[in-house]
């Protein structure tokens, strides 16, 4: 019986990164395991619901982030590199103090065993640049695309796919230094800095790179799903998707009244999942305009818990093809869908692909524009390259997913892979080897 082991969770306070984690802790928890979860206030009824010790952040380094846009409106319309480096600088530099001094205290009170983060609690980035006689082992928690430095990979935030050969090393190299030392070199600096100012340096190494830092990265996806890295490290470890139909427990809330209406009909499901709903003009209703007028599809629509008149109130007249609803449960629509059109997020797209369904997307912010590009290279979806898609690029798009049969079976391809892969529960052992000092390079 291996011993049971105090395990720090950390987190932005942000609800796409606290539900991947509160399946971790879980896993973590049910294996015996004490976990505590560092995050923000609101979250504190989700993270005992897990299983863990809620243990708060302190102010400077809370905040709500269902009103980032209204505090911060300088980042609304902003995509790809420029949305990245706003955040950055706006969100996740500033609580760096903060954080850093709540990781330090709950160590040292809890006689903590392991770290775990995610990348972009950069408080834990700051604690993993200690010497390691003097820290725990820390785990980047990868619920984001992998972010590790690698010769056969262009460098992350850019979207660009992998080409084979030296000729795509060659330029891999080029656009690393684009893009750290011009596109990302400011807001680069500005980390440097904010690392010198709590005591470590780091100078040289790219803050996203989370291999450069971590004992180990627990990622949250297959294999198939992430460009091939002939160099990587031992100590980065594919767990599968953090939640899936199978580890999430059946939804038990009600079906909508117009489900039977799905039968017999070809469903084309849309999304901008729970977070990017500021502008359902973004995709929703270009999706559901790009598709009005076919008989023989089903156009099923979400709002992520917003209201519905959102969307409604901007289609005149409401197409009759359209089904709209603030949730739906994936684990009982995904089965019947034949096509997801969403903006990439992480967690729903790997939803989408657990149950072989391909995919059209439209992200361009935050870590979308990397998943994005991951749906192109792996042929299970095509990648509108935008933020705002236009209906007659969504209908286009639609068509050929419909029409080529390899988009669907690529990511049945991926279903399969997933099936193998523990997902949540994988973090388990890992953790107890890094706390055995069992990881290596």
């Amino acid at each position: 019986m291996p011993t049971a082991r105090t395990i720090l969770i950390a987190s932005t306070p942000v609800h796409a990164h606290i539900a991947p984690l509160g399946q971790v802790a879980r896993a973590l928890t049910d294996a015996g395991h004490r976990v505590l979860f560092l995050t923000g206030a609101k979250f504190a009824d989700t993270v005992r619901a897990a299983g863990a010790e809620f243990l708060p952040l302190p102010a400077g380094a809370d905040f709500d982030d269902e009103r980032i846009d209204e505090l911060h409106p300088g980042r609304v319309g902003l995509v790809g590199p420029k949305a990245f480096m706003f955040d950055v600088r706006n969100l996740f530099l500033p609580p760096v103090p903060a954080q850093l001094a709540a990781l330090d205290a709950a160590i040292a009170e809890h006689d903590v065993d392991v770290v775990a983060n995610e990348i972009l609690f950069l408080g834990a980035t700051a604690y993993a640049r200690r010497p390691r006689a003097e820290r725990v082992p820390v785990v980047s928690l990868g619920i984001f695309p992998l972010y590790a430095d690698d010769p056969d990979v262009a460098p992350a935030g850019l979207g660009v796919a992998p080409r084979p050969g030296v000729g795509g090393r060659i330029r891999n190299a080029v656009l690393r230094v684009i893009a750290q030392r011009i596109v990302f070199g400011a807001l680069q600096r500005d980390v440097d800095a904010a690392m010198r100012a709590v005591g470590v340096d780091g100078t040289g190494t790219f803050f996203m790179n989370a291999s450069s830092t971590a004992d180990a990265i627990a990622q949250f996806t297959v294999p198939g799903f992430e460009y091939p890295r002939p160099t990587l490290s031992r100590s980065v470890r594919f767990l599968g998707p953090v939640a899936t139909a199978r580890s999430v427990a059946p939804s038990t809330a009600g079906l909508p009244e117009w489900w039977g209406d799905l039968d017999g009909k070809t469903v084309v499901h849309v999304t901008q999942g729970t977070v990017a709903t500021a502008s359902f003009g973004d995709l929703v209703i270009p999706t559901v305009q790009a598709l009005a007028d076919r008989d023989d599809v089903i156009v099923v629509a979400s709002t992520g818990r917003r209201d519905i008149r959102l969307v409604t109130d901007a289609l005149e007249p409401v197409p009759a093809n359209l089904r709209i609803t603030e949730f739906l449960p994936y684990d009982r629509l995904l089965p019947r869908v034949d096509v997801m059109v969403t903006n990439g997020g992480y967690g729903g797209v790997h939803y989408a692909l657990e149950q072989g369904v391909p995919l059209v997307v439209a992200g361009q912010t935050e870590d979308k524009v990397e998943v994005s590009a991951r749906i192109a290279w792996s042929g299970v979806g095509v990648n509108l390259r935008t933020q705002v898609a236009t209906p007659e690029r969504v209908r286009v798009a639609v068509d050929e997913v419909l029409t080529d049969a390899s988009y669907r079976s690529n990511a049945q391809r991926i279903a399969r892979e997933i099936a193998v892969f523990p997902g949540a529960p994988g973090i388990v052992p890992l953790v107890e080897e890094l706390a055995a000092g069992r990881v290596r390079a």
